[in-house]
């Protein structure tokens, strides 16, 4: 389960209790607060703080820009703005601080995001739990043929359960012999061997946990590779829960970043050049693109 009974009534105890507050507050943020959100099999993501709403981008920017910002009638064109022309710093003005339970493989690709303040439970003090990550069979799939990074046709039939058992008895196995090189017995003459030694045996797919604090810009940023298409499915469905919460939390800045951002596209040079050819009725191909053949792939994929 996601959540043990203790961090349960932890919650239940933080959301009973109210306290009156002179800063902004967002409504939609405010009934997220402490909520543990399910991920994956064991997963969880849970917003533990937060600064700012919109208005507080649209204060940056009129402060940063003065009277120009005053042609600007409202506050979601002016946040529009902003984010179609890239001024990010009216974003930075926004923090959120997150509680992410997730598998290790999953938190060493998204730690290269290193824009946040990021505190991880420790094995060396601590022991870990019994839970790894099992993927769904749906989600078993060999190698891609033109993606190295990638996924291709899904398992199935035996081959499927055959990986689902070796995923399952090598998670077992390894936290089995995890306890067994922690545990001391005097009886035997065995001391046990250090927390932070014995860890280095556990697999990748081990359940992890941390507090990731970040600002609105920085987690657009992730969140636009992360919920991509293309990211890989288990960070993908992390980044999917964070848009949600951040859509109730920010929703002007969230829906011109939906349409800048998470749904638009950026041009090359060369690219703009090839619209404008077909535009005139030119009938242009990759060799005479002046593209590269996956630049070119990308490219027709996008227009046709």
């Amino acid at each position: 389960m996601p959540l043990t009974p203790e961090q349960e009534a932890e919650i239940a105890a933080q959301r009973a209790t109210a306290s009156p507050t002179l800063r902004a507050t967002a409504p939609g943020m405010e009934a997220h607060l402490y909520t543990a959100h399910p991920v994956l099999d064991h997963g969880l993501v849970r917003v533990i703080d937060y600064m700012g709403d919109d208005a507080a981008i649209c204060q940056a920017a009129r402060v940063s820009y003065g009277r120009g910002t005053k042609a600007v009638s409202d506050d979601r064109g002016l946040i529009r703005y902003l984010m179609r022309h890239w001024h990010s710093t009216p974003f930075e003005m926004c923090e959120v601080k997150f509680h992410v339970k997730l598998p290790v493989f999953v938190a060493r690709q998204w730690i290269r995001h290193r824009t946040a303040n990021v505190n991880e439970y420790s094995a060396r003090y601590s022991i870990l739990d019994r839970e790894f990550y099992i993927p769904a069979p749906e989600q078993l799939a060999a190698q891609s043929t033109v993606n190295n990074q990638g996924r291709g046709q899904v398992l199935e039939g035996a081959e499927a359960a055959r990986v689902l058992d070796l995923l399952r008895e090598d998670a077992m196995r390894s936290y089995d012999h995890y306890e067994d090189m922690l545990t001391p017995d005097a009886g035997a003459g065995k001391l046990g061997l250090a927390r932070e030694l014995a860890r280095m045996n556990l697999p990748a797919n081990i359940y992890t946990q941390w507090y990731w604090k970040i600002d609105l810009h920085n987690l657009f940023h992730f969140l636009r590779l992360r919920a991509d298409t293309h990211a890989q499915y288990e960070i993908r469905v992390y980044a999917e829960t964070m848009c949600a919460i951040v859509k109730d939390w920010v929703p002007s800045a969230y829906e011109a970043f939906e349409d800048y951002r998470l749904g638009g596209v950026s041009l090359s040079g060369k690219a703009v050049e090839v619209l404008k050819r077909r535009l005139a009725g030119e009938a242009v191909t990759q060799e005479t693109s002046g593209m590269s053949k996956g630049e070119w792939r990308e490219f027709v994929g996008v227009w046709g």
